[in-house]
Order: C-alpha cells, then sequence, then structure tokens
C-alpha cells in the first residue's frame, strides 16, 4: 500500500484549512456586523427623527402662541402696552421657555414682556444688530417666520430668537412691512424640552449644528462633550427659514473594539480547533497507512523469505544429490571393483571430486548464510595488490597449465599498500577469476586488470578491478538474473560445467560489504568482461613503513622460488616497465630447459626480472 500524502503535504493543508476557515469565520462575523450596523444605524436614524420631531413639535408651538399677536396687528388692531402685557402673559409656559416676547415696529423693539431683567432690549434695532441683522432681514424680506442664535442676549445668558415677520394692508390691498414679533427662548430650557440630554444616556454621541448665513461658517447650536466624529450618522432638520444638521453615533461606534477583537478571537481559535483536528485526523490516517504499509511489506517479505527459502532448498538439495548419487553410487562401484586397482583408483578421484564439489558446495551455503544474516564483518589490516597477485598466480598455475590459457595480469595503481579486508578481496577476485578459468575453453585467454581511479577524499585510494576472458560468455536474458542464487546460464549447464551458482552472489554480497560496484558485461560466445570499482584506505607512514620491510622479505622470498621453478616447470615470465601495457612496449624474457639434462637457462640479462615488485606470469 502507498501512502497518498506526505507529513509536510498533511501539514501544508492542515495550514490552507486554517487560512480558509479563519477566513469564513471572519467573513460570517462581518455579514453579522453587517446586519448589527445595519440594526445600529436604524435605531439610530429613529433616535434621530425622534429628536427633530420634538424640535420642529416645540417650534410649531412657539409660532402658534406668536400668531395670536401677528393676526391681531395685520386685522389694524392697535395693541396697547396693558394688553401687550395680558396677551404676552397669556403665551408664557411652565417651563419657561419663553424667556420674553417682544414687538419690534420697524424692526425696533418697543414692547417687552415682562420688562423686568429685559429692559436692556428695550429700543434695540434688530435690523441693524450685527448678530442678529442676517436673520431679521431674511424673516423680512421672505416673510417667513425665522429662527435666531443661539447667541448671548442683550439683557444676558444664552437665547435664541424667533422672528415672526408682520405685514400690514392698506386700502388698494398693498403689504407693508410693520415690524416683527419676537420670541425670545431661553436656550438651556429649549435644550431640556427637547429632551437631547436623554441621547447621552442612551450612549449617544450627538452635534446639532447649522451653516452660519454670513460667514458660511459651521455653527454648533447643540453637542454633546464629545468631540465630532467622522463616522456619524447624519440627518436634516428643517426648522422656520432654515435647515439644521443632526449627526448622531454611539459613544463606542457602531462596532466596538471588544466586538472586534472577541470575533478575531472566535474565528482564530476556530481556526485552529478545525486545522488541529483536521491535522490529527489526517496524521491517524497517515500513520495507518503507513502501519498497514509496513504490515504489506512485512507479509510480502516474508512470502518473498518463504518462496526464497523454497527455493533454496530445494535447489540445495538437487545441488548436494547430485554429488552425493555420484559418491554412494562410485562408491557401491568401488566395492564391487575393489580388486581392480585401475578402475579403484578411478573410482576413488572421482569420489574424491564429488566429496570437494559438496564440500565447497556446503561452505558456499555457510558463506551465504552468513553474509545475509549481517555476521559478515571487515577485518581492516594492511594489504598490498602485489602481494595479492603473487597469491593468486601460485593459485590458478595449475588450472591455466592444464587447460593450456594464456592468462595476463597487471597492475599499474600508485598506491599498492591499502587498508582492507585482505581475506574477502582475495574471495572476490578467486572467485570471478575461477569463474573465467572454469568456462574459457581449452587455448583460451583470460586478463586481470588492476589500476588506481580518482579518489573521493584525502586519505584513500579508489581502484578499478577488471578480470575479462574470451570464454562462452552468456546471453543477454540470463544477465540480470547472475547475482541471484543457485542460477545457472543453460549454455553453462549443457556444457556439464560443475557449479553451484552461489559465486557470484558472494562476490555480490561482500563487494557490497564494502561499498563498492559490480558489473558484468557478456556476450554468448564472445567471453565476459566483469568489473569492480573498490575504495581503501591508505595506511600510515609507519604502517606503510612496515608494510615494505615485509614486502621485500616476501619478494626474496618468492623470486628464490620462480628462479628454482625455471629448472623444472618452464614457463614464462613478462616484466612491464609501461603501466599502460600493450603487446608493443612489453618485454618478453623466456626461460627454457636447454635440453634433456637441464640444468642451465639462458636469458637476457638486460631485462629485470621484477619491476617494482610487479610481474605477471603467463603459461
Amino acid at each position: 500500500m502507498k501512502t497518498k500524502l506526505t507529513q509536510k503535504q498533511i501539514r501544508f493543508q492542515a495550514l490552507l484549512l486554517f487560512f480558509i476557515t479563519f477566513f469564513l469565520a471572519e467573513l460570517c462575523a462581518v455579514f453579522l456586523y453587517q446586519n448589527q450596523l445595519k440594526e445600529a444605524k436604524l435605531k439610530a436614524d429613529y433616535t434621530a427623527q425622534t429628536t427633530i420631531g420634538r424640535v420642529k413639535s416645540q417650534l410649531n408651538h412657539y409660532l402658534a402662541e406668536s400668531n395670536l399677536m401677528k393676526h391681531m396687528i395685520e386685522a389694524g388692531y392697535t395693541v396697547d402696552d396693558e394688553e401687550f402685557s395680558v396677551l404676552s402673559s397669556l403665551m408664557q409656559d411652565d417651563q419657561n421657555v419663553i424667556k420674553a416676547h417682544e414687538l419690534a415696529k420697524d424692526g425696533i423693539v418697543t414692547l417687552i414682556y415682562p420688562m423686568s431683567g429685559n429692559e436692556a432690549a428695550l429700543g434695540l434695532n434688530m435690523l441693524e444688530h450685527p448678530a442678529r441683522k442676517q436673520e431679521a432681514r431674511l424673516a423680512k424680506e421672505s416673510g417667513e417666520y425665522t429662527i435666531a442664535g443661539p447667541f448671548e442676549l442683550q439683557q444676558g445668558d444664552i437665547g435664541a430668537l424667533l422672528f415672526d415677520p408682520i405685514y400690514t394692508t392698506d386700502a388698494n390691498g398693498g403689504q407693508t412691512f410693520w415690524g416683527f414679533s419676537i420670541l425670545v427662548l431661553d436656550w438651556e430650557s429649549f435644550l431640556n424640552e427637547i429632551e437631547l440630554d436623554t441621547l447621552e444616556e442612551a450612549g449617544y454621541t450627538y452635534e446639532l449644528w447649522k451653516i452660519s448665513p454670513a460667514t458660511g461658517e459651521h455653527v454648533s447650536i447643540a453637542h454633546s462633550g464629545n468631540s465630532r466624529r467622522s463616522d456619524a450618522m447624519e440627518v436634516l432638520c428643517t426648522v422656520p427659514n432654515d435647515t439644521w444638521h443632526f449627526e448622531i453615533v454611539p459613544k463606542n461606534g457602531w462596532l466596538s473594539p471588544l466586538q472586534v477583537f472577541v470575533s478575531f478571537a472566535l474565528g482564530l481559535i476556530l481556526s485552529l480547533l478545525t486545522s488541529i483536528g483536521f491535522l490529527q485526523f489526517q496524521m491517524r490516517r497517515y500513520r495507518d497507512e503507513i502501519h498497514a504499509a509496513e504490515l504489506e511489506k512485512a507479509v510480502q517479505e516474508a512470502q518473498s523469505a518463504n518462496e526464497a527459502k523454497t527455493r533454496f532448498l530445494f535447489n540445495m538439495s538437487h545441488d548436494i544429490r547430485t554429488p552425493m548419487n555420484a559418491i554412494i553410487g562410485f562408491s557401491d562401484l568401488l566395492e564391487k571393483h575393489i580388486d581392480e586397482k585401475d578402475r579403484a583408483v578411478d573410482y576413488i578421484a572421482k569420489i574424491k571430486s564429488s566429496s570437494s564439489f559438496l564440500l565447497s558446495l556446503i561452505n558456499y551455503v555457510l558463506e551465504m548464510a552468513r553474509i545475509e544474516s549481517g555476521k559478515a564483518s571487515l577485518k581492516i589490516e594492511l594489504g598490498s595488490y602485489s602481494e595479492l597477485i603473487h597469491s593468486l598466480n601460485a593459485v590458478f598455475e595449475p588450472s591455466l597449465k592444464s587447460k593450456n590459457l594464456s592468462y595476463l595480469c597487471y597492475n599499474t595503481v600508485e598506491h599498492d599498500a591499502i587498508l582492507c579486508d585482505r581475506t574477502k578481496i582475495r574471495e572476490i577476485l578467486l572467485n570471478i577469476i575461477s569463474n573465467s578459468i572454469k568456462y574459457t575453453p581449452e587455448g583460451g585467454k583470460i586478463s586481470v586488470k588492476i589500476e588506481e581511479t580518482p579518489a573521493p577524499r584525502k586519505g584513500f585510494a579508489s581502484y578499478r578491478i577488471t578480470v575479462k576472458d574470451n570464454g562462452i560468455g552468456m546471453s543477454k536474458e540470463y544477465l540480470p538474473h547472475i547475482f541471484e542464487e543457485f542460477t545457472r546460464e543453460h549454455s553453462s549447464t549443457e556444457s556439464h560445467i560443475t557449479g553451484t551458482g552461489l559465486g557470484l552472489p558472494i562476490v555480490k554480497s561482500l563487494v557490497n560489504l564494502m561499498g563498492g560496484t559490480i558489473d558484468v558485461e557478456s556476450e554468448l560466445g564472445a567471453g565476459t568482461i566483469t568489473t569492480v570499482c573498490l575504495t581503501f584506505g591508505l595506511p600510515t607512514e609507519e604502517q606503510l613503513a612496515a608494510h615494505q620491510h615485509k614486502d621485500e622479505i616476501l619478494g626474496q622470498f618468492y623470486l628464490g622460488n620462480c628462479l628454482s621453478n625455471l629448472f623444472h616447470n618452464p614457463h614464462h615470465l613478462m616484466a612491464n616497465r609501461d603501466p599502460g601495457y600493450c603487446p608493443r612496449n612489453a618485454a618478453m624474457l623466456d626461460m627454457q630447459i636447454a635440453g634433456a639434462n637441464a640444468g642451465e637457462c639462458h636469458f637476457d640479462n638486460s631485462i629485470p626480472l621484477l619491476h617494482q615488485g610487479r610481474f605477471w606470469l603467463l603459461s
């Protein structure tokens, strides 16, 4: 089972879900706040309209009070001081909003009720007074009821003036400006009457203002203690011959900071809970999928191991049965022909051959079991490629002679001494070269080349070992299976060449254990090229000096053996002066026995027998 998502993808999805959830939560909060804002503004608008309604109601009430005096004068009735006082007293309200009632003939105040406390206003010309003339002239010209103020009254305190222009009609029907009927309002009492203070109690900030007709500036009529707000809602209030502006806004704003913070915090908490829950759920699924995949893999590995075990036992029993049958069969024949020497010797030789094969098979099986169990380890010690070549030549010389094979081995490495597991390297090369000898027909050629390649880092050296032969080779179809246990090419089995099918698997395992690589190229009927690449540590100066001393002793000993063998086993020694060997730059030193009484050899002294401790054996 393959997991669909990685941990990184799951975390990314959880983060994406966090942002999406947070966005949706805040979007819902904005939607709710929009409705809340709409409701708050509707409530504020209703409150403002109610306040404006009270203002208009009060002004209309005062207009009705003033109209009685206005109609009497317009009807031609002359009002004296006593009548004016009586009528004006009837116009006074219980709340004392109307501070005084004045008549201003031709704009000049002539009558005042009550006179007490208002004497300073007597004789005031409304059409010329700087603070009152704009509204007075507007009322005169328009003929409409006009409010002026609030401003400081002539008699003290703050108040507003309601100008009600009076026009009389002559005999010809023409109208002449008579003057004003003026109501003087106590401003504080007026504000109390329209109940503006209740707005603050309801949690609103407000301002009632107008534009000055004289200067065009903003004139505040009434306001709460707070400064003006840019987010205030504005409602127009139409008053006699003017327009007032009423602005209202909740003290804490349409949306309080606490509401914004709570919505943000709730959105954040909801997003975190959602993303964490999703992450935990997905991670649990991921772990379950990993566990299921591991279980499936374990099952497959168990099945593969069981199949491999079955196949291994089948192949091993088959391969063991063959030499065992040979041993049993030839033992029976030996028992029957024990008195016949020639037959007995032949049967004993075949029994020994089958026993050797059986022993090698058992050793291979034990070696594979040790490697696969993980018990195989490297024993690092000082080694030398020259020593390795010496030992290999000694091992393969009989086989090479018996099959009349041409064998060339040359070494071009710069660092001959290395730190390695000498036994395992020797085992690798023994298996590869023995395969070449085994599957190369008589008169064939085998070459072994050891060369140094660029090292990965300081203190190490890399080597490429190439074994090439012109033997029977392998088909391309078989090459992918060469490292499988108990597998052999049909050409080798058909040619009756004995083998266990475990050599190359062991070589592959050992190369892997050393951190190297192995590559096999082969063509049926043309031969095989096996390339092994390995990297080893280099010895210290002290280790190298010790190795050099040992090499000199071994070289002298081996040279003595070679010279001694020249008189009994004729062969050729090749010394290669140039690392890049080819027949044109190679020197051959032929040492042959002179005759039946071999006692002396003839050779060219000009060619050294050994070259830097490196030599090659040809048979």
